[in-house]
């Protein structure tokens, strides 16, 4: 058995009481808090949204109730986007990337998808630099 690059992220086996079909359940690759990163886009124009959190439960209220669940992890507990702001996230798919490490939610964005107020977490946030051209 090999060990890992000490750059490798800890890798957290699922829940023995995962709410997930099993066999979804055992294609998460977790971080060591039990999460998976959850990228959220704009389902007709592809904007990309937001960055979140999901545990196994998040994911499940997720695929099951239409909205998007995150965990939050500085109040440790789960959200339901739009609750509170009415900014709400209309599931339209959800998809595993091919390491089983990353979730792309596509969804339906009523109003603001950031906190800040702006369409997306990444609106005017842009960093300089180099660009490149297929050849």
């Amino acid at each position: 058995m090999s060990e890992q690059p000490a750059s490798a992220p800890v890798i957290v086996p699922a829940p023995a009481t995962s709410p997930l079909p099993s066999a979804v359940a055992a294609a998460l690759k977790r971080d060591g808090a039990g999460l998976v990163a959850a990228v959220v886009q704009q389902f007709d124009t592809h904007e990309v949204l937001m960055l979140g959190w999901m545990d196994d439960e998040a994911l499940h209220r997720t695929m099951t109730s239409g909205r998007v669940t995150f965990y939050s992890r500085s109040r440790q507990e789960y959200w339901r986007k739009g609750d509170t702001s009415g900014h709400v996230q209309w599931v339209k798919s959800v998809a595993l990337d091919c390491d089983g490490d990353a979730l792309l939610i596509r969804v339906d964005q009523v109003g603001a998808a950031c906190h800040t107020g702006t369409r997306t977490c990444f609106e005017g946030r842009d960093l300089e630099v180099q660009t490149g051209e297929a050849v």
